[in-house]
């Protein structure tokens, strides 16, 4: 070959290498162009639209496809604005959206993501692809934590706890949390397990378990969990409820608590505690030292590590600890010996034990008592409350018979409230028997049971005796006081010579008489019954009278206001009727004995019926107040009514 024949085949080698790479039209394919992007929410209608950039009018035939793993199945034709569905699973969910050659695709679902081919034929061939994008936002996530408990001393990664977000589309992004804080893998520290059940409807099951090293620290630790996931509306999230999770470690301190804090007293409710910084906390013993060996003796206890004081008493004072036994590891441990103090007042006593004295005479009465604070003490009148003498002391001068009674001497504690202890003495002043009254008057109604009661009071303690038959019975009050009750039967006998009770000691007697009066029951009223107390009678008033004083009587009952009541009324039913029979003597009516007077003019049919009535409504008793001078009596049938025959 001559140089020129490979001069010119060397050129056109050349054109054609730089026809390549000038890309000159048929030297090489291009490339498809990407498809439309479009988002549709789970169980939505979403619009397929064959190009921005054809007119709706000049699409007469266009074919829909669907791609699915590059393998395309036509589902829908349209041929001079008529459309046709294709037999397949789009056939009931495709519809013609205007005009034009869009498509409406309904109950979008997830496996309906893939991408649509609209491949338009007239006026030229020319193919618009849509990749649609479906999207399902999960269910709230719940999370179960490991109940059984994680130790700090485990070799392994413990499973704090599980994380389940159901039914999302496509797979959500998990994120857990501790205190607020993202956890991250990190070796032999955190792992994060998560995997996915893909269900019959096309969603997506997450499940996520984390594996955590735990420290004493995450005791109190919060974990919970978060799902990412996106929407056509951008990225949303939701988070599950927080859960602890028990962790356990080994104890390495004891104490004792004691409640109540503050001072103590007898009679409280206290509870002595053990506690440790372990978890499961240790086996406890509660030891109290022995007030005699000084030894530490082991106490009962009716709990684990608790020890219940009630009533809290002296003898409960002194050192106590407590001791944890790990059942694991079978280390003892010890705590802090501490001091339990109860305060308590005892055996308050007075001296004399049994004060006496004669009327005049002075009494000292003398209180002390045992504590383990310093005390004060104050004397009280027994009945009344009332505050006599503050001190240990009380002195009583000049006795009277009403001093006689009881005193308490209180001993308290001033900085322990509500801690104090009282004691009880009964002061006896001689002298004969005290009775309420000398004298009574009971109403009472005849055949009805009644009880009529007696107190006497004096030193030596009299006895009561009754001088009419019936059941008695005797209370001591007091030392110094008997009271007697005694049920009788009212009759004629009893009603005549009345009650009388006699109470009498070594020193003399004393009586008191009840005078009993009948009471008819039509003249009593209701309240009468209630007020009167017919059924019993007692004889205990509080202002007492010896037998040499002067006793007032209780006024009696009686109806004098009645009576005179009664009289006012029939002064003026006589007034008025005075004042009738003078008006027809005034008017000649009346001839009254006298001659030349006439008599009342009446019709002859009616001077037969013309009577003057007066009526008194007044009892019997009162309408005798009202009887004239002769002394005459009404018969008994007689209720005050008066005619005065007018006829003749």
């Amino acid at each position: 070959m001559g140089l020129p024949r490979l001069v010119g085949a060397f050129l056109l080698a050349a054109c054609c290498c730089c026809r390549c790479a000038l890309g000159v039209p048929g030297a090489a394919e291009q490339p498809a162009p990407e498809p439309e992007l479009v988002e549709a929410e789970v169980g939505s209608t979403v619009l397929l639209r064959c190009g921005p950039v054809h007119s709706p009018g000049n699409l007469s035939h266009v074919d829909w496809f669907s791609v699915h793993k590059e393998k395309e199945t036509l589902i829908f034709r349209l041929h001079q604005g008529q459309g046709q569905n294709e037999p397949g699973e789009y056939q009931h969910r495709l519809s013609l959206q205007g005009p034009g050659a869009t498509l409406a695709l309904s109950q979008v679902a997830p496996h309906d993501e893939r991408i649509f081919l609209c491949r338009s034929k007239r006026p030229r061939l020319q193919d618009h692809r849509i990749q649609l994008h479906v999207y399902k936002a999960p269910e709230e996530p719940t999370i179960h934590a490991n109940v059984v408990g994680i130790p700090v001393d485990s070799k392994e990664l413990g499973e704090v706890a599980t994380c389940v977000g159901r039914n999302g589309y496509p797979i959500p992004q998990v994120i857990w949390y501790k205190n607020g804080r993202p956890l991250q893998e990190e070796k032999n520290r955190v792992h994060i397990q998560s995997s996915q059940i893909v269900e019959s409807s096309g969603l997506y099951t997450l499940q996520s378990v984390l594996k955590a090293q735990l420290v004493k620290e995450d005791k109190d630790a919060h974990f919970y969990c978060e799902l990412s996931y996106r929407l056509p509306s951008g990225n949303h999230m939701k988070e599950s409820k927080e859960v602890t999770v028990p962790v356990f470690y080994p104890a390495e301190k004891v104490w004792l608590e004691v409640e109540p804090m503050g001072m103590l007293k007898e009679g409280d409710h206290v509870e002595i505690r053990c506690l440790a910084d372990g978890n499961p906390p240790p086996h406890f013993s509660i030891n109290k030292q022995n007030p005699s060996t000084r030894e530490m003796e082991e106490e009962r206890t009716s709990d684990n590590g608790i020890l219940v004081l009630e009533p809290a008493q002296k003898q409960h004072s002194g050192l106590y600890e407590c001791q944890g036994l790990d059942l694991e590891a079978m280390i003892p441990l010890l705590s802090d010996p501490q001091e339990l103090l109860v305060n308590y007042v005892s055996d308050v006593q007075v001296s004399p034990a049994a004060p006496e004295g004669q009327e005049g005479s002075s009494l000292v009465l003398t209180c002390k008592a045992e504590s383990n604070q310093d005390l004060e003490f104050q004397w009280l009148r027994e009945k009344t409350g009332q505050v006599l003498e503050k001190g240990s002391v009380l002195q009583l001068h000049n006795l009277k018979r009403e001093a006689g009674g009881g005193y308490l001497c209180m001993a308290s504690v001033p900085i322990v409230p509500g801690l104090n202890r009282t004691q009880l003495v009964n002061v006896a002043v001689f002298g004969p028997p005290w009775m309420a009254l000398k004298e009574r008057k009971v109403r009472v109604k005849e055949n009805a049971a009644l009880n009529l009661s007696c107190e006497a009071s004096g030193h030596p303690r009299p006895t009561i005796s009754w001088n009419v038959n019936g059941t008695a019975s005797e209370q001591n009050q007091d030392p110094q006081t008997v009271l007697s009750t005694l049920s009788v039967l009212v009759t004629p006998e009893l009603l005549a010579t009345g009650a009388e009770c006699t109470a009498s000691n070594s020193l003399g007697k004393n009586t008191t008489v009840i005078v009993l009066e009948l009471v008819s029951l039509t003249t009593l009223t209701p309240d009468f019954n209630k007020t009167t107390g017919l059924s019993t009678s007692t004889i205990s008033p509080h202002a007492r009278a010896n037998s040499t004083s002067t006793e007032k009587k209780l006024p009696e009952l009686e109806s004098k206001g009645v009576v005179i009541v009664a009289v006012i009324v029939c002064i003026l039913v006589l007034a008025v009727l005075g004042a009738v029979l003078y008006y027809f003597y005034k008017k000649g009516k009346l001839p009254c004995g006298r001659s030349g007077k006439q008599e009342i003019t009446l019709p002859e049919s009616r001077k037969s019926e013309f009577v003057v009535e007066v009526k008194s409504d007044k009892l019997p008793e009162e309408m005798g107040l009202l009887q004239g001078s002769s002394g005459d009596k009404r018969a008994p049938g007689d209720q005050g009514e008066k005619y005065i025959d007018l006829r003749h």
